[in-house]
């Protein structure tokens, strides 16, 4: 990914966000020319000159201190993970061409132990993906719940950026839920991509989609990240029908690209009962359906270059 355009169109897509009334300017004339703040008032309120910020929104953000991007978050009113993007996108500007030929590749398996851990999870839908989004494993009610993404014998590893975008199951998938599925999905992938942007698979992928998808292409022009602990996850399950579950998303110390999500219901809501209900389905008639699935022999990739 070229790393002077990200930053070039990140910031001057925050810049048009915000009205000089909204960070606390004059607006003088009504003839504006600019959504949003122009460069020279950027750099007021970063304490900046014009022509450095000039030359920062042009794409060079190599050199800049930590106190130069703080303050252009803060007059950019950039949130935790716009603020984090912006550091990566310093980041990726200073690295040496050494660090760049030697990017940090996701990883495709889960250990051992860590599997072991999820199954121990009984009563609760759990999985594991990476930063590609390629979900890796999961236990018993996680595979059920996710039942569509292993539809026509598909085994781990499976991208959900593919699911949600390019497998008509994923629209019905997310139902009602399905913008904020598509905003969330791109979004994870853009705070990765300013993480790690020489990552081959990772930029394979996001072409892939920007080629074969509009609505994807009209989603990452939008140039948003966010950050995704916790929250909601509202999906519509050929089984169960309806569903909403609060989730928690952890990152793994010993495995940095691994993330461990769980999922729970409302005691005493109809969500809990969807999952009671989803629990006897992966017990009973889904275990015929997820044994491609749950068998333990190594499972084949998705796609081929997921295995890199």
């Amino acid at each position: 990914m070229d790393n002077r355009s990200e930053i070039k169109e990140f910031l001057a897509s925050r810049r048009a966000r915000i009205s000089p009334r909204q960070a606390g300017l004059p607006a003088y004339g009504g003839n504006r020319r600019v959504p949003g703040l122009r460069r020279e008032e950027v750099a007021v309120l970063a304490g900046v000159s014009v022509d450095y910020y000039v030359r920062l929104e042009r794409g060079n953000l190599a050199g800049a201190s930590e106190s130069v991007l703080d303050s252009l978050a803060r007059a950019l009113e950039l949130d935790d993970a716009e603020r984090e993007h912006l550091h990566d996108l310093a980041r990726a500007a200073n690295a040496t061409h050494r660090q760049r030929r030697r990017p940090a590749r996701p990883q495709t398996q889960v250990p051992p132990a860590v599997q072991r851990i999820l199954d121990a999870m009984t009563d609760a839908p759990a999985f594991i993906r990476n930063s590609r989004l390629d979900f890796l494993a999961a236990n018993r009610l996680g595979y059920a719940l996710y039942a569509p993404l292993f539809a026509e014998g598909r085994r781990p590893p499976v991208n959900f950026a593919r699911f949600t975008f390019l497998d008509p199951r994923g629209r019905a998938f997310f139902g009602h839920d399905r913008e904020r599925s598509v905003n969330s999905t791109v979004a994870l992938l853009r705070t990765e991509a300013g993480r790690n942007p020489h990552d081959k698979g990772l930029t394979d992928l996001i072409g892939e989609l920007v080629t074969r998808s509009g609505e994807f292409r009209a989603a990452w022009a939008e140039h948003n990240v966010r950050l995704h602990h916790t929250g909601a996850k509202r999906v519509r399950h050929p089984v169960v029908g309806d569903v909403t579950l609060a989730f928690e998303a952890m990152h793994l110390p010993a495995h940095p690209s691994l993330v461990v999500t769980a999922m729970s219901a409302e005691p005493g809501s109809r969500d809990e009962d969807a999952l009671k209900l989803l629990a006897s389905w992966a017990a009973d008639s889904g275990q015929a359906g997820l044994a491609h699935v749950l068998d333990p022999t190594p499972p084949a990739p998705e796609n081929a270059d997921q295995a890199g």
